[in-house]
């Protein structure tokens, strides 16, 4: 038998050690591992929840990889036009990891009412389109359908409904500046069969979605004319290696850009949030630890007699100091048990129930999101332990400094 861990297991389930002078401080000691790790769980779910929802949101409005025109247009509006008629199109086969490729086109123009008037991009799209993200952030009616070949349907966003007084099944006519300055504006009627809300006020109060044949009636396009192609991958952890492949297999006079490129300010704004993260962990943990190494040494110091006795009997440093963490072995499981049990409450808790709103204006969500996975909260938990229990080494390093005879006469 063990008997170390013996030992350690009788003194914890003794009453005289629940009811002695350390045990306040041992309490403190879980409290601050079970705080910890409530306190890391936090900050990895919400961190990397909003990482994803963001970045998830953006991905919507642009596709993970842009291919369009080399051409020094930075506005919203399409301007020179690609074919259709390319070797990726309508399947990217020469890369691999490649979801789907839709061609759309955008142009700006004003949408009017009687009262009213408000700018945004008309973005056009066919029948190719993959509407999965915005059915996520359908809030009224259905997606619009463009079987007819001159849809009017449109799905705008709840931002721009709002501003504007519309309600689902209005129609509206938004104005475009025609080519020939010399013209009268173009029009296009628009008649809403759909609201969506991303959350993200930036680009919802931008963007409606139509029909790309209008697009191209106004620009006096061919009907094989687009504006970009929007890329979709699998993994986004593969962004940057990908954009190059698609880079590598499209035409010379064809350009790409990765999304975090698009959006870099956005992009390098939520990295912040690793920082945040590894700083909550790092400090979480050393007081986690250092409380650890407080409790023991106090149980180090109300067992001195203990301590003597084992020595005097014959047992040598290492296996008293291997009893004493053992004894602080339990104390954290303890703490990772509570911590666990708080933090994952907590986490679902927001998930399910939405608890803690956030100001779309800065965060762009409405709500904090969580992101759960075993993966990580088992390394939490195992690296939590690992730390503490190597943080306690040192001071059980103490116990090779009693003197047996001392110890027996100390009170």
């Amino acid at each position: 038998m063990n008997y170390e861990y013996f030992i350690a297991k009788r003194i914890i389930a003794s009453k005289a050690y629940k009811s002695s002078i350390s045990a306040p401080i041992i309490k403190i000691g879980i409290a601050a591992i079970a705080i910890g790790i409530v306190v890391m769980m936090i900050a990895i779910a919400t961190g990397i929840g909003l990482q994803q929802k963001i970045r998830d949101k953006v991905v919507a409005f642009n596709g993970h990889v842009t291919i369009a025109n080399y051409d020094s247009n930075n506005s919203q509006e399409s301007i020179v036009p690609i074919s259709k008629k390319q070797e990726f199109y309508p399947e990217f086969k020469s890369v691999a990891g490649i979801t789907h490729i839709q061609a759309v086109a955008t142009k700006l123009g004003l949408i009017r009412t009687e009262n009213d008037f408000e700018v945004a991009v008309y973005k056009g799209v066919g029948m190719d389109y993959d509407w999965k993200y915005f059915e996520a952030f359908l809030v009224q009616g259905r997606k619009p359908s463009f079987e007819k070949k001159w849809s009017e349907e449109v799905l705008i966003s709840q931002y721009l409904a709002n501003r504007l007084g519309f309600k689902l099944g209005d129609s509206f006519q938004m104005v475009f500046v025609n080519s020939d300055p010399e013209k009268a504006p173009n029009y296009v009627k628009c008649h809403i069969v759909g609201v969506y809300s991303s959350g993200f006020q930036d680009l919802d109060k931008q963007y409606l979605i139509g029909n790309l044949r209008h697009i191209q009636r106004l620009n006096k396009w061919d009907e094989d004319d687009i504006g970009n192609f929007e890329v979709f991958i699998d993994d986004y952890s593969e962004l940057e290696k990908k954009g190059i492949e698609i880079y590598k297999n499209t035409p010379s006079e064809l350009n790409t850009q990765t999304v975090s490129d698009k959006y870099y300010s956005i992009f390098e704004w939520i990295k912040i949030f690793d920082t945040n993260i590894y700083g909550i962990i790092g400090i979480m943990i050393l007081i986690a630890g250092i409380n650890m190494i407080t409790a023991l040494l106090v149980l180090i110091l109300e067992r001195t007699q203990m301590i003597g006795i084992l020595k005097a009997l014959g047992s040598h440093n290492w296996s008293i100091r291997k009893l004493f963490i053992y004894n602080a072995y339990y104390l954290i499981i303890l703490g990772l048990f509570w911590g666990n049990s708080i933090g994952l409450g907590l986490l679902f808790a927001q998930k399910y129930f939405k608890l803690f709103p956030l100001d779309p204006s800065v965060y762009y969500v409405t709500e904090a999101p969580v992101f759960i996975n075993v993966g990580y909260i088992v390394a939490l938990n195992f690296g939590t332990m690992a730390i503490c229990l190597l943080m306690l080494l040192v001071p059980s390093y103490i116990i090779t400094k009693i003197s047996p005879v001392k110890a027996i006469r100390f009170e």
